[in-house]
This record gives structure tokens, sequence and C-alpha cells, in this order.
């Protein structure tokens, strides 16, 4: 799937979701979205890398041209 697809699935079903090209097992980006606890008051996304620590994330142009998302 693409990546606006891939943020249509984070968005209505709170999917996980990576690339089939990442090489690192069990990563994945995901949508944060803020609840009254919440620091960010806004919508994010996040990615789990392969070290467990959570940390926002920023597409670069070839995961937003990306046609190989997929969910995690």
């Amino acid at each position: 799937m693409d990546f606006g697809e891939a943020l249509d699935e984070m968005k209505t079903h709170g999917a996980h979701v990576a690339r089939k090209g990442w090489n690192g097992q069990g990563m994945y980006v995901a949508l944060q979205m803020p609840d009254q606890f919440s620091k960010i008051g806004r919508p994010y996304l996040y990615m789990k890398p392969m070290d467990g620590n959570l940390v926002p994330w920023v597409a670069s142009q070839s995961d937003l041209l990306g046609e190989d998302w997929v969910i995690a």
C-alpha cells in the first residue's frame, strides 16, 4: 500500500505500519492522538525502532512516495 493508505489505516483502525524494506524486525510507525493527559496537544507520528525506545517520526521523501507499506 502507499503512504496515504497507511496513514488512513493508522487513523481509522489504530494500525501500526512499516515498510517492507526496513531492516529491523519489529519496527513500526503509529499515530498518537492526544488525550487529557498528553503534553502534546496535536496528533503526531512516532516510531518504534529496533531498540524499542519510542521516538517522534518525520517521513522522508522516499517514505512518502513508497508503495511498500504494510500493517505491522
